[in-house]
């Protein structure tokens, strides 16, 4: 008799006690309906202040399923929860935030892609609950992202969704320490299957996503997956030299036929000053983003650091000690 096929369901915690439970029981009836398969639940937590991981402990040891990783100390959304994800062990792995807003109730139809031979399927926000300001920055950045990257993206795509054990070891052989995961989907280049979806609102808890956070993703998107703003940098600094030289004949000339009738005064050169200081200074900003991911990948910092294992076989506690003793 053949052993049944395991799916391995991770997301990362950050406070977010309130939403544990129900995610949990929400995850275990997606998964009732696909009854022939086993699962197991990963969450990480990123050393939450609420008393999340007490929750977590508790729901653990009623359900065996239920595993948890307790970091020493936050290592950021991007870090922890891909780390989780590269030491599950299913044939296929799901992706998801713990916060419900990624709704398990698709988990089924992910399967169902899987088994119809996508070794991605993902889930594809159709709308969102931001207004103003926020909503056009965030349709304005996929809108730049799709258009400038060396790959093709999906506009809305946050990491919710499956992946087949062959893209997972793909995405271990490449051993990125801080990547951009909808772009690194994008790059490995098998066909998706996309789920649309409407993102639910927010029932408990705040959300996690700071300026600073979407900021963080969005920058680290764009230095992940083009040289767009290093070619541009490159043209703009052509152009503004040509155009400095023309000016300076210009004004050369003009002073050189009306010695002192003309008078060229200091608005001009102010506007334009400040004006070619802003350009540098922005320029100067995304190359030291280039730098800044070259001396992260140059440095191979350990992508967390685990305080805790729960509910996880005792081999592989005792492993991961000897990785973190070498």
């Amino acid at each position: 008799m053949s052993k049944r096929k395991l799916i391995s369901i991770v997301a990362g915690c950050f406070n977010e006690r309130e939403n544990i439970a129900e995610l949990h029981e929400r995850i275990a009836a997606a998964m009732r309906q696909v009854p022939q398969y086993d699962y197991e639940i990963i969450l990480i937590d990123n050393a939450s202040t609420d008393g999340t991981v007490e929750v977590i402990r508790a729901r653990a040891r009623m359900d065996k399923r239920l595993k948890a990783i307790v970091n020493v100390r936050n290592f950021g959304h991007i870090r922890s929860p891909y780390h989780a994800m590269l030491l599950a062990e299913g044939d296929a792995v799901i992706g998801m935030a713990s916060d419900l807003e990624d709704p398990p109730e698709l988990l089924p139809e992910f399967i169902r892609h899987w088994e119809q031979g996508f070794k991605i399927a993902i889930g594809v926000r159709r709308t969102h609950e931001e207004r103003g300001l926020k909503a056009l920055l965030r349709k304005a950045y996929y809108a730049l992202i799709t258009r400038i990257s060396d790959v093709d993206q999906v506009p809305n795509f946050t990491g919710f969704g499956l992946y087949d054990r062959a893209v997972m070891d793909i995405l271990r052989d490449i051993d990125d320490p801080y990547p951009y995961f909808r772009g690194l989907i994008c790059e490995i280049g098998f066909p998706r299957a996309q789920v649309p979806f409407d993102k639910p609102v927010r029932k408990r808890g705040i959300s996690k996503g700071t300026f600073f956070v979407y900021l963080d993703s969005a920058l680290l998107g764009i230095v992940n997956h083009t040289k767009a703003p290093l070619r541009l940098a490159t043209l703009l600094g052509l152009s503004m030299s040509g155009l400095s030289f023309l000016m300076g004949s210009y004004y050369l000339v003009r002073k050189l036929l009306a010695w002192s009738e003309f008078q060229m005064g200091i608005a001009p050169l102010a506007v334009s000053l400040f004006f070619f200081l802003g350009v540098l200074f922005l320029l100067v900003g995304l190359l030291g983003e280039y730098i800044g991911l070259l001396v992260t990948h140059t440095i191979r910092r350990p992508m967390v650091v685990e305080a805790e294992r729960i509910n996880f076989p005792s081999n592989v506690k005792a492993a991961a000690l000897e990785n973190s003793d070498a």
